[in-house]
């Protein structure tokens, strides 16, 4: 009787938990966002259907829970022109910015060995004057590398190539990109490819050995990564570019465009090529079993204190650990994603839950997979209470620009003109809006802001933080990147005076050689005195130099990646051209003094010499002579 009872009793409690799911027993059997692992593959499926074939080309998907893979699958297509399916445990793909989390586990492999201090000034471990644009005398270290907050701005050449042919070693690599530093160390996030490709430097100082052999030997090796490589150009393995995917860019809904391959000199920062489940095999090794130690490390507390939060802007918002970002979902995330020419990626782990999210994509840019379906699988956060008295979000709107751009190159007019807006809602709301793409974020504690909707775009900066001083907006801090007021000299209205002289100026020397060719003809069938030559070659030199910069803009548009030699020709016309026009304005100021001009003569003189003028000027401020 009593057996019997029992089995009641149990058989009751079954049926009601089944209606009634708990936590405490239903997490091991659900993802953090509380998705039944039996109804996994459903939930995915459903998701990434409207992408798949339409803005996506194709993914590889994986999940991790409790240290086994529950889901893996492939979407779309290798290459859709030999309809290759995607598998994740053989198409390899380009996993772009998450190689820097192998630079950030293997430097805490070596402060485990003692042989690196993460606080120390990183010059200790450098060649001597190896670095020759720091401007600040604040030490340097390998955490200001690892949280972004080195100081660099943003430097596009040099880093990516479209063919292997120009790929340098790291340390040319390292002297030919070098940045200036332009922030003081350890106060502003601004995202550098080149601070995690200097810290793998660094590595190779401390070890003695190419950093791409350190990986394969302390990192591949021991996961087992045998679909795996570090090496830019795959030296070594090229039997395993016959698994490699096709890259592509979306022109427009259902139609890709194949794109390059991308190989780096800077390979540390994002130039890994690998399998999903390759990936996961990492993803495991941090987030080991319990009682299990990372065969990543030696110790327990290496990991423990890999995954802390080693950097934050303020301890009410979501920070950095070591490399990895802090994601506010439904437990604490650690995530990174990665992005190349043709290839996009998402790595996240929810280490609380032993959960993880592999999304691996040979797509460019690729978001509503990357950050929406990881976002459905680990959870929001639960909304928090405001607290009282908080500041008008007044306060806080304004137009701000990021971080992490070019101080000394013409690219950065491109930045000046693509802010990010801040404008209230209601109380207590803003709305963050940036090349057309919008979030809504909530205040919870004075000047922090987490996001409550918006487009995928804005997922990599959930929380806010708004350090404001007299008023004013000095900064804004995300994890990923921050946001700093316009310089002076340089606000808004300054910016639309010189997008109005520029107008001017290129509609000036693109008329006036026709009105030039005019002028010519009627002369000579007149036979009329030939004109001054100094008059027309300042012109020609305004309007070769107009033409240059068109070109030079449009080759950047279309194609990014590039050395700065491919380039160096054209912005050395910039300086020809624009000395000939000073010449030309010296002689024709010369020749104003000696010859008895006409009135109509003084004004044509007078309006080409301050176009030109004008012209040098605009060009000077904004870099496009260097």
């Amino acid at each position: 009787m009593n057996n019997i009872r029992i089995f009641l009793l149990a058989s009751f409690l079954m049926i009601i938990f089944s209606f009634f799911p708990h936590p405490l027993f239903a997490s091991d059997d659900q993802t953090p966002s509380g998705i039944p692992l039996s109804e996994l593959e459903t939930s995915i499926d459903d998701y990434v259907a409207p992408f798949i074939g339409n803005t996506t080309a194709g993914a590889s998907v994986l999940v991790l829970k409790n240290h086994d893979i529950v889901f893996s699958k492939g979407y779309g297509f290798s290459a859709i022109e030999d309809q290759l399916p995607m598998q994740p445990e053989q198409t390899i793909m380009e996993w772009g910015s998450i190689s820097k989390l192998f630079v950030y586990v293997a430097a805490m492999q070596l402060v485990e060995e003692g042989k690196l201090d993460l606080e120390e000034d990183i010059t200790t471990y450098l060649p001597e004057d190896f670095l020759t644009k720091l401007s600040y005398d604040k030490p340097l270290t390998m955490l200001h590398l690892m949280h972004h907050t080195a100081g660099f701005e943003e430097y596009i050449f040099d880093v990516g190539f479209g063919s292997s042919d120009r790929v340098t070693s790291l340390e040319e690599g390292l002297q030919l990109a070098e940045p200036h530093q332009v922030y003081p160390p350890g106060e502003v996030v601004a995202y550098s490819n080149y601070s995690t490709s200097l810290a793998a430097y660094i590595i190779e100082c401390i070890t003695s050995e190419p950093f791409y052999e350190y990986v394969e030997e302390n990192i591949f090796q021991p996961l087992g990564m045998t679909q795996t490589v570090i090496h830019p150009t795959f030296e070594g393995n090229e039997e395993l570019l016959t698994n490699k995917a096709k890259g592509y860019i979306a022109s427009e809904p259902a139609e890709f465009i194949e794109a390059d391959w991308l190989y780096m000199s800077l390979y540390p920062s994002g130039s890994i090529n690998g399998t999903a489940e390759n990936l996961a095999a990492f993803a495991q090794a941090l987030l080991p079993a319990d009682g299990e130690i990372s065969p990543l490390f030696e110790k327990e507390e290496t990991l423990e204190a890999f995954l802390s939060q080693s950097y934050t802007a303020n301890d009410q918002a979501s920070g950095i650990a070591h490399g990895m970002w802090e994601y506010p979902g439904a437990s604490r995330g650690l995530t990174h994603g990665g992005n190349t020419t043709s290839f996009s990626s998402n790595l996240h782990l929810v280490p609380e839950e032993d959960f993880a999210v592999i999304i691996l994509t040979n797509q460019a840019g690729e978001l509503d997979i990357n950050y929406g379906l990881t976002a459905l699988l680990v959870g929001e956060k639960d909304q928090l209470n405001l607290a009282d008295n908080l500041p008008s979000t007044g306060e806080v709107e304004g137009s701000f620009l990021p971080a992490r751009r070019p101080h000394h190159s013409f690219i950065s007019l491109y930045f000046y003109l693509m802010p990010y807006h801040v404008t209230t809602i209601q109380e207590n709301e803003i709305q963050i809006s940036y090349a057309g793409l919008t979030a809504n974020y909530r205040q919870t504690s004075p000047y922090v802001y987490e996001m409550m909707e918006g487009d995928s775009f804005f997922h990599s900066m959930k929380n806010l933080t708004f350090q404001v001083e007299d008023g004013k907006v000095a900064q804004i801090s995300t994890a990923i990147s921050d946001y700093l007021p316009y310089p002076a000299g340089k606000t808004p209205p300054f910016l639309m005076i010189h997008v109005v002289l520029a107008i001017i100026c290129v509609l000036f020397f693109l008329i006036c050689p026709i009105i030039l060719l005019v002028k010519s003809i009627k002369n000579r069938k007149r036979k009329m005195k030939r004109m001054s030559i100094w008059p027309s070659i300042l012109i020609m030199s305004g309007t070769a130099t107009v033409i240059n910069v068109v070109i030079l803009a449009a080759r950047l548009l279309t194609k990014y990646e590039r050395a700065y030699a491919e380039i160096a020709f054209q912005v050395m016309l910039n300086s020809i051209f624009s000395g000939i026009a000073i010449v030309s304005m010296i002689l024709l100021a010369w020749q104003w003094r000696r010859a008895r001009l006409t009135r109509a003569h003084k004004v044509g003189y007078s309006v080409s010499i301050g176009m030109s003028a004008m012209l040098i000027a605009l060009l000077t401020i904004w870099h496009f002579y260097s």
